[in-house]
């Protein structure tokens, strides 16, 4: 499988920047879109690259295929350093290029916690080595506020936890959160629940293993309550926020009336396609934070995702071994992993007709782009990097185990017979995906933020 050919993708359904989609070629050479048109000629093209580079064009018959920008997964936890037995940034970036996923933006929580410049530092040079995709680390604030949460770079942002989480990176007290928004201008992005009511909580309802209650225990209030301290906080200092995985109408409801034009906010797609039943059936591994909700949170959630009250999708990948998640509730761990299978119950949902091809490619890699300040990623267009995928949108395949490349080998949509599934994924102009085939010799790079 050649990774430094310029390619020639013939005869796509190319989505465009405005949402179009039209059949077409697209030209890559030196990792960019170099052209975009109703048919490119390989002889030309050929002609021309090999009086310059002596480099024949690699040609793709995309006949039936469908072409996307690749996906920017913006919330991921890849585990390493220090939880690599659940997943490390090689098995990670395996998986995310197996589910179209081209980009990804990771979180502070790992061992060490990423809230120095010297704990970014590493995990970049991780990544360099082990990453098959692009890759965007968060800085994780503190009580302490290190001067680094400031300075640290490359960040995408400031990853604070105002709940479900203990130790250094717990920040749930109003003044120190007002420190942190009254100073620089990086974007916030929160982990919005509230960490007392939670507390109280669990003691009202100790000594239940029925992990059905972890939704009662982290209810919607408990969402509510932080999303409303973090948009006042922001419109305080009229700082730049990020509400991560919502999960609740409340919270939708909230920012339909309320929100600034500087506030973005998620949804995953476990919080837009499962609820509360999914105990029933598959148990702790429907076991997040924040909880899955109700039926009628699924219906407000959608709504305000087509409303553009939610701004775009991300996975919050949370993997844990199959013997953790065994684990006797409270005992057991939440999270779950989602970077293979986003993309496909998204696109599965568009042939539904819940919504379109083109607003899923908004909402997982165009607006990704634009919230983060990623410049030239997120649409196809000339000039803008080849970060790119093909899927299959004629072709059902239900989700299976064994087929899962992520360390901790399940998925909560097992069983689940889905389309849309990427056929080929290319990152800087390289195919490190290839009609089931990983080229694990490709290299994503650093991403920029502006």
């Amino acid at each position: 499988m050649s990774s430094d050919l310029p390619l020639l993708i013939h005869n796509a359904l190319i989505v465009q920047p405005d949402s179009s989609v039209v059949l077409g070629d697209v030209y890559i050479q030196n990792g960019t879109i170099q052209a975009i048109a109703a048919e490119l000629n390989a002889a030309e093209l050929n002609a021309a690259e090999l009086s310059a580079s002596h480099q024949p064009i690699k040609e793709i018959d995309a006949t039936g295929l469908t072409l996307l920008p690749g996906v920017i997964d913006p919330q991921v936890h890849f585990r390493e350093p220090g939880l690599e037995y659940k997943e490390d940034l090689f098995t990670a970036s395996c998986a995310c290029a197996k589910g179209g996923v081209t980009s990804f933006l990771e979180m502070p929580n790992t061992r060490p916690l990423t809230t120095t410049q010297a704990a970014l530092d590493d995990k970049l040079q991780r990544a360099a080595e082990k990453c098959l995709v692009n890759y965007g680390f968060f800085i994780g604030a503190t009580a302490e506020m290190l001067p680094d949460l400031l300075e640290a770079m490359p960040a995408c942002g400031i990853k604070i936890f105002m709940g479900s989480m203990h130790g250094a990176l717990l920040v749930d007290e109003e003044s120190l959160l007002d420190q942190i928004f009254s100073k620089g201008d990086r974007l916030i992005a929160v982990h919005a629940e509230n960490q007392a009511r939670i507390r109280d909580r669990r003691q009202q309802f100790a000594g239940i293993t029925d992990p059905a209650i972890h939704s009662q225990i982290q209810d919607n209030q408990a969402a509510l309550e932080a999303t409303q301290l973090a948009l006042k906080l922001s419109k305080k200092y009229q700082r730049r926020l990020h509400i991560l995985h919502l999960s609740t109408a409340e919270e939708a409801e909230l920012l339909r009336h309320e929100k600034p034009a500087w506030v973005t906010a998620e949804v995953t797609p476990q919080h837009l396609l499962l609820n509360t039943s999914a105990y029933e059936t598959i148990g702790t591994r429907a076991q997040m934070n924040p909880p899955l909700r109700s039926p009628h949170d699924n219906q407000v959630l959608w709504q305000a995702l087509l409303d553009g009250v939610i701004d775009f999708i991300a996975t919050d990948h949370a993997p844990h071994t199959l013997e953790e998640k065994a684990k006797p509730y409270p005992d057991s761990p939440s999270g779950m992993p989602g970077v293979e299978t986003s993309l496909a119950l998204l696109l599965t949902q568009a042939m539904e007709g819940r919504c379109t091809v083109a607003q899923v490619a908004n909402w997982m890699s165009t607006a990704v782009a634009k919230a983060y300040g990623i410049p030239n990623k997120g649409q196809i267009a000339i000039g803008y990097d080849a970060d790119l995928v093909l899927v299959d949108l004629n072709t059902y395949r239900t989700v299976q185990r064994e087929d899962q490349l992520t360390k901790c080998g399940w998925s909560s949509f097992e069983g689940w017979n889905l389309t849309g599934w990427a056929v080929m994924t290319i990152v800087g102009g390289q195919i490190v995906f290839d009609h089931g085939k990983l080229n694990t010799s490709v290299r994503g790079q650093p991403l920029r933020f502006t």
